[in-house]
């Protein structure tokens, strides 16, 4: 695209182009971090983090170094650009950075093994697959210990291509996990509607795009409607604050 001639170095990002598609990497990038946190020896393990792990403030556990913790978390954050596999561990064990404790800094470890073990893992976009948008979103009920909140995710893929991706934990406690699911795809709609009309500027009409979802109430509430008695607890929840002022209760 310029007179440099071919990419194959962007901003942290390696670029490997061939006649299948495009391969984008950051292994360069994943040997200094194990080199600079000194983690290029020892086991590897073959996930990110266990299942079964679930993290909290664990106030009584013992403090670890905070700029050292920062660093690894921040350093891990930007490697996301071309490692979705690894975002929802990273952003879960970013929660403790104003206090960490051995048990935060355990599964940041986890994390750089992995990342031994998967190296030359990144993001291969094949150059005649077929053009079709879809999106998947799900959602974790009440998994946060400390406060009982959701975490969130979604992405959204051109063909098998992962365009676009990310995990948020949300602000406040939800009392179904229906009502999470729905209006969380919901925004993973109104996300993929706007990657619909970017490509449409490029001449590329899309219909029919698919979210997929698996909770059964979500579904059934965006099919139908009217679909009463699954969504009487919206309803519940919509009111309750109305009667509560109309007796001056607040």
């Amino acid at each position: 695209m310029s007179t440099m001639g071919e990419l194959n170095f962007f901003l942290g990002l390696q670029i490997k182009q061939c006649q299948e598609g495009i391969y984008i990497l950051q292994s360069k990038y994943t040997k200094e971090l194990l080199k600079k946190f000194g983690i290029e020896e020892g086991r590897t393990v073959t996930t990110p983090m266990a299942t079964n792990v679930n993290l909290d403030k664990d106030e009584k556990g013992k403090s670890v170094d905070e700029s050292k913790y920062r660093g690894m978390i921040s350093s891990l954050l930007y490697l996301t650009s071309s490692r979705p596999d690894i975002l929802h561990a990273i952003c879960l064990c970013a929660r403790f950075q104003s206090n960490p404790k051995e048990s935060h800094m355990s599964v940041v470890k986890t994390i750089f093994r992995y990342l031994k073990d998967t190296i030359s893992y990144g993001l291969f976009y094949l150059k005649n697959e077929k053009f079709s948008l879809k999106g998947y979103s799900d959602s974790d009920y009440a998994r946060n210990i400390d406060g009982r909140k959701h975490t969130s995710g979604s992405c959204q893929c051109l063909g098998d291509c992962l365009v676009s991706w990310f995990s948020k934990k949300q602000n406040c406690v939800s009392f179904s996990t229906a009502k999470v699911e729905y209006i969380f795809a919901a925004f993973c709609c109104t996300h993929l509607l706007w990657m619909k009309q970017t490509l449409a500027d490029y001449k590329c009409s899309l219909e029919n795009i698919p979210i997929f979802c698996d909770n059964t109430s979500a579904i059934n509430i965006a099919q139908n409607p009217v679909h009463h008695n699954r969504t009487k607890h919206i309803e519940v929840r919509q009111h309750f604050p109305r009667d509560c002022i109309s007796k001056l209760k607040i």
